[in-house]
């Protein structure tokens, strides 16, 4: 890291840390460099449909972050048509009823993370990255001008004037700022989902199932679980998945849960039945689904956590990783008026302020959301107009969120005089 610059380590690689470092990179006074744990990146995780509120994040980090998302994304339909995921019910006396159109957005696209990410790298002087470095302890020393000290498995270490962790849901960021034994550092599975994915060719998933639902992104509803699909790779590739709210908890301990059973679907619409016999067929990349619990603060001294470091929710209200695009955006308008290193610990504050509350409050909508869609929220499902309203309300605030006015809200609350959390919340209020 060179000197006379405020010198930033990101912990962490992912949609978070690659999109931050795009815009810190661009920064003269910023010394910025990424540590990411695996030596190379692999092509793991399930698609993305970004909604508005990731759009306008990306955007505000720079034009060219946004581009690089829709340089490799599909898109779902002419640039200018509005584009949404239809959340369908596909079990029950209303089968058939759409109840919820999310994420609507013009231009609108879907992404592999492994494409997203290779697209954020592009953006990253090859020099501010090192792989094979996997973050396991951090120090900071007031007699050394508060400097943070980092430690890596291959027991090389470095010092930076902050720390910010974007490292994952199992992240050593959170144990540290947090304590190893608090009870929201461990990531939880309170309803015992599991997902069941499969990822098949575009041509060989037309062959089993509705052509349609190859070129769009829905979410079929049903008590035993919910069904969807995401187009990948410019549509050569669709990962399809069921998620059974509750499977974790039919398995015996440090066993994998039961095997996806079609039969227990045969009461659900024939569309949906089809997408369940195509993932059985393949259930290899299926993953445990786990969130956190509300962290008291995201920020202490010259150390901060953002993305799923910080706030990892279930996939189900499609916002986790506009989440982690938020936070990202406002850090990099906060340290864009960060003149020396003495004033980290205000910045991050103002980070913590502006975003946890909102962050947070996705965590607990895509719990509610996972709830709904697997019929177990105080009869919801047998009111279809009450679960509309619940959607229409709850997609509102995800997708038409002023991003913009957030960043501005952190920026002002920093620079003012008084206490930062009191002058966050009156900015956002007003």
């Amino acid at each position: 890291m060179a000197e006379n610059r405020i010198r930033v380590a990101i912990a962490g690689g992912g949609i978070a840390g690659l999109a931050l470092a795009a815009g810190l990179a661009k920064k003269p006074h910023i010394d910025v460099h990424i540590y990411e744990s695996v030596p190379a990146y692999k092509d793991v995780g399930a698609g993305l449909a970004l909604h508005l509120n990731a759009i306008k994040a990306m955007t505000l980090i720079g034009p060219e972050v946004r581009q690089a998302y829709f340089d490799k994304a599909l898109s779902m339909g002419d640039e200018n048509q509005e584009m949404v995921t239809e959340v369908i019910l596909a079990q029950g006396p209303h089968q058939g009823l759409l109840v919820a159109e999310l994420g609507r957005a013009k231009g609108r696209k879907t992404v592999s993370r492994a494409d997203l990410l290779d697209g954020f790298l592009k953006l990253i002087p090859r020099e501010c990255i090192s792989f094979g470095k996997k973050l396991v302890s951090i120090s900071e020393d007031p007699s050394a001008e508060h400097e943070v000290s980092l430690t890596f498995q291959d027991g090389t270490k470095t010092v930076a004037d902050c720390l910010l962790g974007a490292d994952g849901i199992h992240s050593v960021t959170r144990s540290y700022l947090l304590g190893a034994d608090h009870p929201a550092t461990a990531p939880k599975n309170h309803d015992g989902w599991q997902i069941y994915r499969t990822m098949v060719s575009t041509e060989e998933a037309r062959q089993q199932i509705n052509p349609k639902w190859t070129t769009s992104v829905p979410i079929l509803l049903g008590p035993r679980g919910h069904i969807n699909c995401i187009p990948l790779n410019k549509n050569t590739r669709l990962s399809a998945g069921v998620a059974v709210r509750g499977a974790m908890f039919l398995a015996r301990d440090g066993e994998a849960a039961r095997p996806l059973d079609p039969a227990l679907y045969a009461d659900y619409s024939e569309e949906a039945q089809q997408i369940v016999r195509m993932v059985a067929r393949d259930t290899s990349a299926s993953w445990t689904a786990a969130d956190h619990d509300h962290a008291p603060y995201f920020a202490r001294g010259r150390v901060a956590m953002l993305g799923d470091a910080a706030h990892a929710s279930l996939p189900f209200a499609g916002n986790g990783a506009a989440q982690a695009l938020e936070d990202a955006a406002v850090l990099d308008g906060l340290l864009a008026h960060v003149e020396r290193p003495t004033q980290l610990g205000r910045a991050l504050r103002a980070f913590d302020a502006a975003r946890r509350p909102r962050s947070q409050a996705v965590v607990d909508l895509a719990r509610r959301f996972g709830r709904v869609y697997a019929y177990a929220e105080d009869g919801m499902h047998e009111d279809p107009a009450r679960m509309k309203a619940f959607f229409a309300e709850m997609a509102s605030f995800t997708n038409e969120f002023d991003v913009r006015g957030q960043n501005e809200a952190a920026v002002k609350a920093f620079l003012g005089p008084g206490e930062i959390g009191a002058e966050v919340d009156v900015v956002l209020r007003n």
